[in-house]
């Protein structure tokens, strides 16, 4: 047994008070191999009562730990790094085990993103401003208290990491719900924490469905703050929950980023690294960039471009440190999918590869073709919807302003992508993009950064900075200095 399957054994406990307890109820469900279609293990599904249990634990750890001083706090989250480097390639194993990211990527990418963000909030700390003075009056801001959290299967180490590591940083305790569809990677990050000298009640974690824990979390009176990250319809249901009880609700939610391709840039370029970043972890990326915009003369050219990098990926096992794209997390990811690029055939998008079923060979398994489609109109359901899957809709633009009202012809506005040889031209287009995060020439993430979006795509900000400062109260203290 390796040490990335033994985290099953945890799968029916939850982690509570600094404890590992058994759920009150018996309910389980599937943890099921995206590779195999078989099942992991079971998990344990919470109840109100868990949730109970876990929010107690967090409210009575608060009082101590918002007490800590920074120098504690980032003393604390040096130990976390240290002993997630030590449990770095288990974390990989068990991504790749549990929602089929391909083990190379899901060690170096999505365990590297989980382990990043603990790093960036303990440096951070160096330098953080939890109290200011403007002449008389003293800013100061304060740990919000008990942080309800709820979590997505796509990345999981990477936004349960940004999350708990702000909050840390923040001095607020936190009780987790991650997804019921790739747990085994958040009970690891809870042996991590545990290992590290967490102290008891700070962290707490409990299993659970949307309907059972996560309605219950959002709801919860002794809850001070809601961080969600998952699907649009499931974030306004948090919210409409939370908001009896006038928490505070950061949403990080769904996207449909728009990829310009400016008439000066590097095509055969550009356009192999937009293919490349929209189908790696099988499109199943918030941020993704899964509308190519180029000028309608290049439509042919870009179309072929697109077809030779889509099918140059290597698609099978996540278990080979070959492959460049695993299966998608689930059959019911697997049908939406179907169904989208049936939508796109049929509304008429031209199919440059891929396409419909699984590909050849590969006959188990949530798999799914890398798939492009060309002469893509913006009102088309592959353009307005987010498919979270290997797809990606190429659509034209008669010139710089259409480029930019296409892109923003969206209900979402989480991330967008533009490419020109003049960096300058870039910037302009760049500051008319409706997005909270734009990538120019598809500069490397900066894990600093604030990470969240407008409209439909959220309203709260994650990563770096902006990650703790979601955790925290501004309170203003007038005459704290004296005149």
């Amino acid at each position: 047994m390796t040490r990335a399957d033994s985290i099953t054994d945890r799968a029916g406990q939850f982690f509570i008070g600094g404890e590992w307890v058994a759920a009150n109820a018996t309910k389980t469900l599937d943890v099921v191999s995206p590779e195999t279609e078989k099942t992991i293990c079971q998990v344990a599904i919470g109840t109100a009562g868990d949730l109970d249990r876990a929010v107690l634990a967090a409210r009575a750890a608060f009082p101590s730990y918002a007490e800590t001083s920074v120098a504690e706090r980032r003393e604390l989250l040096g130990e976390i790094v240290n002993v997630y480097k030590k449990r770095f390639g288990e974390m990989g194993a068990t991504i790749s085990m549990e929602m089929g990211a391909p083990i190379s990527f899901a060690t170096r990418f999505q365990a590297g993103a989980g382990m990043g963000h603990f790093k960036t909030a303990h440096s951070l700390l160096e330098t953080f401003q939890f109290h200011e003075d403007m002449g008389p009056t003293a800013i100061v801001r304060e740990p919000i208290g008990v942080i309800g959290m709820i979590t997505p299967w796509n990345w999981p180490a990477n936004q349960i990491s940004c999350k708990v590591a702000g909050a840390l940083a923040a001095g607020c305790t936190m009780v987790l719900k991650p997804s019921e569809v790739a747990p085994l990677s958040a009970m690891l990050i809870a042996e991590i924490l545990d290992e590290a000298g967490v102290p008891k009640g700070v962290f707490n974690l409990v299993n659970g469905d949307g309907p059972g824990v996560g309605t219950a979390m959002a709801s919860h009176p002794d809850v001070d703050a809601i961080s969600f990250t998952g699907s649009t319809g499931a974030g306004i249901d948090v919210a409409i929950k939370a908001a009896p009880t006038v928490k505070r609700v950061g949403q990080e939610l769904g996207g449909k980023s728009a990829n310009i391709l400016l008439a000066d840039c590097d095509f055969d370029a550009e356009v192999k690294k937009g293919v490349t970043l929209c189908l790696r972890n099988s499109g199943q990326s918030c941020n993704s960039p899964t509308r190519m915009l180029v000028p309608k003369d290049k439509m042919a050219a870009v179309a072929a471009r697109a077809k030779e990098i889509a099918e140059s990926l290597q698609v099978g096992s996540p278990a080979d440190t070959e492959t460049q794209m695993g299966p998608v997390v689930s059959k019911r990811q697997w049908d939406k999918i179907q169904g989208y690029i049936h939508s796109g055939i049929k509304e008429g998008a031209t199919l440059v590869t891929g396409g419909p079923d699984r590909p050849d060979g590969l006959a188990t398994g949530y798999y799914v073709k890398p798939t492009v489609f060309a002469d893509v109109k913006p009102d088309m359901t592959i353009s307005q919807e987010e498919i979270f899957g290997p797809v990606l809709a190429i659509i034209g633009y008669e010139d710089e302003a259409d480029a930019i009202r296409i892109a923003n012809d969206t209900p979402f506005g989480l991330a967008a992508y533009v490419s020109s040889a003049d960096h300058a031209r870039a910037q302009g287009v760049a500051r008319k993009l409706n997005a909270g995060m734009v990538t120019i020439n598809m500069a490397v993430a900066d894990s600093k950064a604030p990470f969240g979006g407008t409209k439909q795509s959220g309203n709260g900000r994650e990563w770096g900075a902006a990650g703790i400062e979601e955790y925290l109260e501004v309170k203003s203290v007038m005459g704290w200095n004296a005149a």
